[in-house]
């Protein structure tokens, strides 16, 4: 007798068993296909992941259901996708079926049909034209409708929920007609011409045998690397592959998707949480049909299906947000590499600061090494200073040093970037009398001053509250703002330049991103003069005006908990950095710093990133640390500290004590109460990532099986990237 082996989407690793449906005509639903099952008084949507051959009385002991009924014809999941949802259950440790809803749009997670047709483009007939001509002012949405077509061939779908109830009414007047999608603006124009460093490292790499290779391509900023992403895109779409390029952030898939429409038209689409269901929809199953050559998309992205993998883009291959904070905790460039393995297909990591595990892999000729040491333009990589602050008056933590500087770049027509990593307008609102602190009820952290809209928020949990006129302790008013942030910069920067127009850029004042583009082109234009920011300025614009990058606080990082605090600042530093000097005028970046002799400071200004990896990887090998060791946290959040430790404990009796693998812990977290939670955590050690899976793989069902409050919740995340 058949059974299906179904994965559904609960908090439970094993899959479970199904008779086919009892009225079913048709073959039963195969691996990949999506079917609607019982489960105790619900029903729910899973996918079959395996069929497996039982006898009827076997079937019969184990009281097997029926399944009510199949919701695809065939496998929606193809295999290479299945394969990459088995893989990342069992490296990170989670239940099959969760893994497989995080791959799937939420549309088909619910049972949506998950029918498809291609897309159909339109563009004016001749009679249209002689319409859009004569159309009167007021058919406002069917004018607005001919002016899209004439530009050139559109999809239907591209046309937006203004513009789609006119095309009816167009073609009932023959005023549009079935069309071939667009080609490119420049499909069959000249290419830019490569600087000779950018043709060797293309060459280099078109050179690698056919299948699957690794590539680290390692250039400083405004060297050209997309421009080599979209001549290896064009090869493998020459070549009847498919592209998938990564970005780290939302806000960088526009100017990327801009580029690859550039070259390959319409056969372009995007993929992450920004867009609707229905186009995430869309673009998965357009994908899964071979029906667009590109796919630009962020983490998310990685489980996209393509009929025809070719090429694996993962740009700002270093970035952290690559990597699934909660939930399924995976690596989106990690699972790059394997994909494009699997599929015998190329892996581009592109950066200009590759994380040291990326570097770690080119040691071990995992990787190949491609280096583009050189701007396209031929302007050198600005200076870094370090400006000694120590005694210096300071106007909002600006020193006086920095803002001369800052008024000689802006006479001399340049524009300047003041950088902190820090929004709101103060990290702490103080009284000055007897130091109370405004606190959060809910973390062990403070709360911020913001100013607009006036309130103290934890960034943690985003608890808010109105802020005090008068101290709660002392009654002593009034309360004093300490430090520094994005907003307090940006008044005082207005005080003292109040001729400029300068704007602001964080996650507050740029929550769309369509704000965030708007500002973006004020930059480029020249009319934004002066520009504050967090780290969404440090990576993938290209500002031709700016000259000077100010570093407002660099020596935060220099003293963080987590091991991989150095290299993170290292790479923030260089990024910020590589903003500048893009045009015609040379650049400067200054850091200011009250340890200006720190060693790894002074290293990375005088001898810049490379070195300073170097040191750091010489570091991590002497004491044990990724990439020369892997890591596993087990995490535990409970009412109260003692809790979660005591779990731990008994976890970490059940992982047992394994050559080659230490158990750190289990200990508090380094912020350990957060969103009214007490958190504890176990550290596992392993010298392979072998003998950590094995550990994983022995230990982690026994710790389902403890039994704990249910105000307890574990987790478990492999290769974790903050420890805190």
């Amino acid at each position: 007798m058949l059974l299906l082996r179904v994965a559904l989407p609960v908090a439970i690793r094993h899959c479970f068993d199904y008779l086919p449906a009892v009225d079913a005509a048709e073959a039963p639903a195969g691996v990949g296909a999506r079917v609607l099952v019982p489960l105790g008084r619900r029903q729910m949507v899973g996918v079959v992941v395996e069929h497996v051959e039982v006898e009827a009385s076997a079937a019969a002991r184990c009281g097997c259901r029926p399944i009510v009924r199949a919701l695809d014809h065939e496998a929606l999941l193809p295999t290479p996708v299945l394969a990459l949802c088995r893989w990342c259950a069992d490296y990170y440790q989670h239940p099959l079926g969760l893994v497989i809803a995080a791959a799937l749009p939420a549309p088909l997670r619910r049972g949506q049909a998950a029918g498809y047709a291609p897309p159909a483009y339109y563009r004016l007939s001749p009679a249209g034209r002689a319409a859009r001509a004569a159309l009167p002012a007021r058919n406002v949405v069917q004018r607005a409708l001919l002016d899209r077509l004439a530009a050139g061939p559109t999809a239907e779908d591209e046309l937006g929920a203004r513009l789609r109830p006119a095309l009816a009414t167009a073609a009932a007047h023959g005023w549009v007609e079935r069309a071939a999608p667009a080609a490119a603006p420049n499909a069959a124009g000249p290419l830019p011409v490569l600087t000779p460093e950018q043709a060797a490292a293309l060459g280099a790499m078109q050179m690698l045998p056919a299948g699957y290779s690794a590539v680290l391509l390692d250039g400083v900023t405004g060297s050209g690397k997309t421009e080599l992403y979209l001549r290896l895109a064009r090869r493998a779409v020459a070549d009847g592959r498919q592209v998938l390029a990564l970005a780290p952030e939302i806000g960088l898939t526009p100017q990327l998707v801009e580029r690859f429409r550039a070259r390959f038209g319409s056969r372009v689409a995007s993929y992450h949480s920004g867009m609707g269901e229905a186009e995430r929809l869309r673009t998965w199953l357009a994908a899964r049909a071979g029906d667009v050559d590109v796919v630009v998309g962020t983490r998310s992205a990685i489980f996209v299906p393509l009929a025809r993998p070719g090429l694996i883009v993962v740009d700002e291959e270093h970035d952290g947000s690559y990597k699934q904070e909660d939930g399924l905790r995976y690596s989106a460039r990690d699972l790059a590499v394997l994909r494009a393995h699997d599929a015998r297909a190329r892996v581009v990591l592109g950066s200009a600061t590759p994380s040291l595990a990326s570097l770690y892999n080119v040691a071990a000729h995992r990787y190949r090494h491609v280096r583009l040491t050189r701007r396209v333009n031929d302007q050198p990589v600005p200076p870094v200073t370090l400006m000694d602050i120590r005694g210096q008056p300071m106007h909002a933590g600006l020193s006086e040093p920095l803002l001369a500087v800052a008024a000689r770049h802006l006479d001399a027509g340049g524009q300047v970037l003041f950088f902190i990593n820090r929004r709101g307008f103060a990290p702490v609102l103080m009284c000055h009398q007897c130091g109370w602190s405004a606190p959060c009820p809910r973390c062990d952290a403070h709360l911020t001053l913001h100013r607009r809209p006036e309130r103290l928020l934890c960034h943690h949990c985003g608890y808010a509250q109105a802020v005090p006129t008068r101290c709660p302790n002392c009654g002593d008013a009034p309360l004093r703002a300490v430090g520094q942030g994005t907003e307090r910069i940006e008044q005082a920067l207005r005080q003292r330049f109040p001729g400029e127009r300068i704007e602001r850029f964080d996650s507050d004042r740029t929550r769309s991103a369509t704000t965030l583009a708007r500002l973006l082109e004020a930059v480029a234009s020249g009319a934004v003069r002066i520009l504050v920011g967090t780290q969404i300025l440090a990576k993938g614009h290209d500002f031709a005006g700016l000259t000077l990058a100010a570093l407002v606080d660099v020596d935060a990082a220099l003293y963080g908990t987590d091991f991989r605090a150095l290299e993170h600042m290292a790479q923030l530093v260089t990024q910020v950095a590589g903003r500048v000097g893009r045009g015609p005028l040379p650049g400067e970046v200054i850091l200011q710093t009250r340890v200006p002799d720190h060693p790894q400071l002074r290293q990375l200004a005088q001898a810049g990133y490379v070195a300073m990896t170097g040191a750091l990887l010489a570091e991590r090998r002497a004491h044990g640390l990724p990439p020369y060791a892997h890591l596993a946290l087990l995490r535990a959040e409970a009412p109260t500290t003692a809790a979660g430790i005591a779990f731990l404990r008994r976890a970490a009796e059940a992982l047992e004590s394994r050559p080659g693998v230490d158990l750190l812990g289990p200990v508090s977290s380094p912020m350990e109460r957060r969103a009214g939670r007490c958190r504890a955590q176990l550290l596992i050690r392993a010298a392979s990532r072998r003998r950590l899976q094995a550990c994983l793989d022995a230990g982690v069902p026994g710790i389902e099986k403890l039994r704990a409050p249910h105000s307890l919740r574990w987790s478990i995340d492999v290769d974790p990237y903050r420890l805190d």
